[in-house]
């Protein structure tokens, strides 16, 4: 029996383009994190925190209501630029970028936090800007990090439901990933079509897992 390919590449699509927006945003804002003194910083690292404690459904049910064209941050999405997030996939990367944000930063904070501060105190002495530093003497010594933080976020967002569900519904095509798409042959009782999109899901999982965790035992013992 064949089945519908398309809620996998569309979760694998999803959880390749949030990854790539999250490694944009999560390197500073771990850097940041890492690095700043200012009183702010607990409530910063609280929010970034977040989505590890809160119920997924409350985190979708929030940005539904703030994607809704019915609000005031969606009615002006809509009206000055055309864009209306509920129930599209530009909604769900949103989704899925704020829930996967801890996965993320967590590792490659940790990091800066243990590097070695005579690090950038050489770079800076050098002559070298904040900038160059970070690409090119503090990035390069946290490849472990770095791996982690993209693993677990592309891993993380295959394996939503709450959010996406609250946010994109199910929509083939569109926003019926693969996670949906199980809950959805369940209830049908089409228990074939549920197994194999687990058993992918299981699968593609799985072997990122031990690449990851095979690539870290090679980096350490040539280091």
């Amino acid at each position: 029996m064949s089945h519908d390919l398309q809620p996998l590449l569309l979760t694998f699509y999803l959880a390749t383009v949030t990854t790539i927006i999250l490694l944009a945003i999560g390197i500073p804002v771990a850097y940041w994190v890492a690095y700043t003194r200012t009183r702010f910083k607990p409530v910063i690292e609280t929010c970034v925190s977040m989505p590890l404690v809160l119920p997924p459904s409350v985190l979708g049910f929030y940005l539904l209501l703030a994607f809704s064209p019915q609000n005031a941050f969606g009615h002006w999405l809509e009206q000055w630029f055309h864009i209306r997030l509920a129930f599209s996939f530009a909604g769900l990367v949103i989704g899925s970028v704020i829930f996967s944000l801890p996965f993320m930063v967590h590792p490659i904070q940790a990091s800066f936090q243990n590097l070695p501060v005579s690090l950038m105190e050489a770079s800076r002495t050098l002559g070298k800007s904040d900038l160059v530093t970070l690409f090119r003497v503090l990035l390069p010594n946290m490849k472990s990090a770095l791996l982690a933080g993209t693993v677990l976020s592309f891993a993380h967002t295959v394996g939503e439901f709450g959010v996406v569900l609250m946010i994109g519904g199910n929509i083939p095509g569109i926003t019926r990933v693969a996670s949906i798409a199980i809950y959805d042959e369940v209830e049908s009782l089409n228990y074939s079509a549920a197994n194999f999109y687990s058993m992918v899901l299981f699968a593609v999982t799985f072997a990122i897992l031990l690449t990851v965790y095979v690539m870290n035992k090679k980096w350490i013992k040539a280091s």
